[in-house]
């Protein structure tokens, strides 16, 4: 009888489990917003025509379009530093992430390209445009953008030279130089794999190996 009773009191309570209701699970945190940041700048007749770099606050992935404007469009990926990332967006808090005055100087000089700004967090975004600008965070920026649009040309330069062209290498190597020592090249870092790749690679005029060793043991302690 005892045993009879014990298993009505287990399956009854098992009834219960089965049918109540469950607890309501706490709704997710929505997930924060990242915010973008972007430079365009459009020249007709340069070469470059045309150029795009986009880069995200949380994440070294970035992407980059550098082509004449009668080529196809096409992003193709590389990486931004952390500690560059923060710069560019500090640059871009203090121009009120181009919410601010126009930055254009509106005076009768040559066409420079049209250059564009843009943020986008979540729905919200502002861009500006301007020809050439006196403001001193927006030509810092720029000049950001346009080093990395440098880096990325001089790379896929050498990239190609190795491809196609070994005993050219040597010139690509001191275009690279060039803007070296003109310190417009925000993370030479980057080419750093490249560079070691000629240095060890015989196939490759001699000169141009030990400009490449040399290259890259200046990156590597720039003191």
């Amino acid at each position: 009888m005892k045993t009879c009773l014990m298993r009505f009191i287990l399956l009854a309570g098992l009834a219960s489990v089965l049918v109540s209701p469950p607890a309501e699970a706490a709704a997710p945190a929505p997930a924060a917003a990242h915010a973008k940041l972007s430079y365009r700048r459009i020249f007709k007749s340069s070469s470059p025509e045309f150029i795009e770099i986009i880069v995200r606050d949380d994440s070294d992935a970035a992407t980059y379009e550098i082509r004449q404007l009668d080529e196809d469009p096409g992003a193709s990926p590389f990486e931004v530093s952390a500690p560059l990332r923060e710069k560019m967006f500090e640059l871009a808090a203090q121009l009120k992430y181009f919410q601010g005055p126009d930055l254009d100087v509106h005076r009768r000089i040559a066409n420079l390209g049209e250059k564009t700004f843009r943020w986008e967090k979540g729905t919200e975004s502002h861009e500006t445009k301007f020809n050439y600008t006196l403001n001193s965070a927006a030509s810092q920026l720029m000049q950001i953008f346009e080093g990395l649009a440098r880096q990325q040309e001089l790379v896929a330069l050498l990239e190609r030279r190795m491809k196609y062209d070994r005993l050219g290498i040597n010139d690509a190597l001191l275009q690279f130089e060039t803007d070296l020592n003109h310190k417009l090249l925000p993370e030479p870092q980057r080419a750093l794999p490249t560079l070691d790749q000629i240095a060890g690679d015989s196939r490759f005029v001699q000169v141009g190996r030990q400009r490449a060793r040399a290259l890259a043991e200046r990156i590597r302690h720039p003191s």
